[in-house]
């Protein structure tokens, strides 16, 4: 018996599955943005073996560099120099120690700290006539910061590496940059100490034209490290400091930079609107959708990033990286080379496809629909998730003429062939826009059969008892298989509509009665087009399999749409009906079995068969 997958949760967070418009632009799942973010995270949340820019003899004092008469030093010899009463003792044992403790594995952290040598090591950090004491004091706690933050904070360090931001020696203070960025980087409990530090205006009072780009390098890190995580999220009184220095850093050509940079405001823009806000409110969306192309990934990446962010916003929000340009980069971001790229440029269509009619129609106007078949068929399996989504909700809030544009576009084609994979919420997604596009089916009788209808009505000269009179025979004709009887049907359907300016609520019902049986007539054979083409596509099969999938959610599902549109397929498959016709060479392989359109009794076609079949 199939069982319940708890796939709801993805339906439910995402921007349309059971969303009124106003809510459509939600936030995507955080699970997925923490597993997006987990590489980075790895790599570059702290930091021990980087070297200072601002240190002239940076070679002595780099980790790699071990001189003999410190690698051969203990722990014991260690403690016993932090702790003597001599500065030249005092500098050999910090230098060992913040040596040792810049090995990657097992570093003698808890030696070190049981021995009590942070307090010794804090004491130094404010010895200004001692700088290399000093120095190596502030490098030892910085490395020891990198694995356990909570010590140095409880050890008082932090308003003495503040201090050091002023040093007039850069290298201390691009030391106490570093030491800052890795207890930022331990989390939001230490990151807010920092800010209740006051930290974030000692730290912007070092950008200048004069500070050294390496020094430049570990302050945005360190800036980035402020600006991350959600719970709870940075202050907004923080982020209004950090803003427009991070738009001056981003006009910067530095590659390391501006990846910190773009990574920073990746992360303010990952909250609510009000958040999002507050980012495009600082004009710095252009800059970047300009960064968006740039050659390094490294920059690309979180620049994309920070766009799928802002696009998941409200839609002022979303039309400001629009008008940015941002719609006539993603295609080429759609095609790179890097899968990871396509699933990000994808998750920021699906964002911009659950905006208004004038939003969706920019994006087929900048031909997003090519590239995003071209994911459908042939990205990897993420990418193709996002894509689904992105199909989902452009059929969800589109316009009959958008989704139209959209099965034209070979989507349909493209979601059916992904009915075979084993994810069930990709399954779900599938099924959901399979059953929109069926729904713009069956507003296509209402909107584009009547609106035609009421620019050909002339004025009649009829009487109540003649309406009522001729409304069975009217439907009679139009649901016949003669030609000639339809088109005497419909002429009369059109002098009907012509009526309804009379005043008499009698007639007008009777009028509206006669045209809501007309144009159920109507949709039904638009239906009947529509299924014919799925079935063509070789999606009834693939859908009545579903039936027997392992998660109940997609067995109703697949069930439904069965049962909704398929119930008399074999019906349906001993006559003639007409087809949605689609002038789409990929779609069919074999040219013998073009889609047709026939006028039959079961599908009523008004007026010629060119000017009135569903042309794609």
């Amino acid at each position: 018996m199939p069982t319940r997958n708890i796939t709801g949760e993805r339906l439910s967070k995402f921007k349309n599955k059971g969303k009124g418009p106003a809510k459509l632009r939600d936030k995507r799942i955080s699970e997925c943005v923490e597993l997006r973010k987990a590489h980075k995270d790895e790599n570059l949340l702290k930091r021990r073996n980087i070297k200072l820019s601002s240190f002239p003899d940076e070679e002595a004092l780099s980790p790699e560099f071990v001189p003999d008469d410190v690698a051969s030093i203990s722990i014991d010899d260690i403690i016993e120099n932090v702790n003597s009463d001599d500065r030249e003792a005092q500098t050999r044992g910090c230098q060992a120690a913040r040596k040792l403790l810049s090995h990657e594995r097992n570093p003698p952290l808890k030696e070190i700290i049981d021995a009590g040598l942070l307090s010794r090591f804090v004491l130094f950090l404010g010895m200004d006539d001692e700088p290399k004491l000093q120095f190596e004091a502030a490098w030892a706690l910085t490395n020891i910061a990198s694995w356990h933050a909570q010590q140095v904070v409880e050890h008082g360090a932090v308003p003495s590496f503040i201090a050091l931001l002023s040093s007039p020696r850069l290298h201390i203070s691009e030391q106490a940059v570093w030491a800052l960025g890795n207890i930022a980087g331990d989390g939001p409990v230490y990151r807010d100490v920092l800010i209740d530090c006051n930290v974030i205006p000692a730290l912007l009072a070092r950008i200048s034209p004069e500070t050294p780009i390496g020094y430049l390098r570990n302050l945005t890190w360190t800036l980035s490290n402020l600006c991350r995580y959600k719970n709870p999220f940075p202050p907004l009184s923080a982020v209004q400091q950090l803003l427009p220095s991070l738009n001056q850093l981003l006009h910067l050509t530095d590659k390391h930079v501006l990846s910190d940079a773009c990574w920073a405001i990746s992360y303010l823009t990952d909250g609510d609107n009000g958040r999002i806000e507050r980012v495009v409110s600082n004009g710095i969306v252009p800059r970047l959708v300009e960064l968006m192309t740039h050659k390094e990934l490294s920059v690309t990446t979180p620049a994309l990033r920070s766009i799928g962010n802002i696009v998941s916003g409200s839609d002022p929000q979303t039309q400001t990286a629009i008008d940015a340009g941002v719609l006539n980069i993603l295609p080429q971001l759609m095609r790179h080379k890097k899968a990871t790229v396509q699933k990000e440029a994808a998750l920021a269509l699906s964002n911009i496809a659950a905006g208004p009619h004038k939003q969706i129609q920019q994006l087929i106007t900048c031909g997003l629909l090519p590239p995003l078949v071209e994911l459908l068929r042939y990205g990897d399996f993420k990418t193709q998730r996002e894509a689904v989504w992105a199909v989902t909700n452009f059929a969800s809030v589109g316009t009959v003429e958008q989704v139209v544009q959209l099965v034209q576009s070979g989507a349909l084609e493209a979601i059916i062939n992904l009915l075979q994979v084993k994810d069930a919420m990709v399954i779900l997604v599938i099924l959901d826009a399979i059953n929109k596009m069926f729904l713009a089916a069956e507003k296509l009788g209402e909107i584009e059969k009547l609106s035609e209808f009421k620019n050909k009505a002339k004025d009649p000269e009829f009487i109540y008892d003649d309406i009522v009179a001729s409304i069975s025979n009217m439907i009679e004709n139009v649901n016949s298989g003669d030609r000639e009887a339809q088109t005497k049907g419909c002429q009369a359907l059109v002098t009907l509509i012509n009526l309804l300016k009379v005043k008499d609520a009698k007639v007008i019902l009777a009028i509206l009665d006669a045209i809501n049986m007309f144009l159920a007539a109507e949709k039904l054979g638009e239906i009947e087009k529509l299924r014919l083409l799925v079935e063509k596509l070789g999606g009834l099969d693939r859908i009545k399999l579903l039936q027997n999938h392992d998660n109940e959610l997609v067995y109703q599902a697949a069930l439904n749409v069965i049962e909704k549109y398929f119930s008399d397929v074999s019906d349906m498959k001993s006559e003639p009906v007409a087809y949605w016709h689609f002038n789409l060479p990929t779609l069919l392989q074999d040219n013998d079995d073009c889609l047709e359109v026939e006028a039959t009794k079961d599908a009523f076609v008004f007026g010629t068969p060119e000017n009135q079949m569903f042309q794609f």
